[in-house]
């Protein structure tokens, strides 16, 4: 082989994976980018951390028949009564019931 063939063919193959590298890493990347936007872009993102939060209390409230009450649990409550107007007519058992459905 001429050295120029040699040489042109030892840069292809130093170069193909630093490209698929550069590829890969670009793709993971712009991926979390995305993935972390969107879940800050929403607007209920917060309100479904204090639900999902609260899902423990709620499930102990239910147990005692709503005896056993929690500052989350009365948050995930007030929060789920400013979402929806509907659940402002709702006793808190069922809207506890509705959190452990979540």
């Amino acid at each position: 082989m001429p050295v120029i063939n040699r040489l042109l063919l030892s840069c292809l193959l130093f170069a193909l994976p630093a490209v698929a590298l550069a590829g890969s890493f670009a793709g993971t990347s712009a991926g979390a980018s995305s993935a972390g936007s969107s879940n800050s872009s929403g607007s209920s993102s917060g309100d479904d951390k204090v639900l999902q939060a609260a899902r423990d209390d709620a499930a102990a409230f239910v147990a005692s028949d709503g005896q056993l009450r929690s500052a989350r649990l009365e948050a995930a409550l007030r929060q789920l009564r400013d979402r929806d107007t509907a659940a402002r007519q709702v006793d808190d058992l069922a809207l506890a019931r509705r959190i452990l459905a979540l």
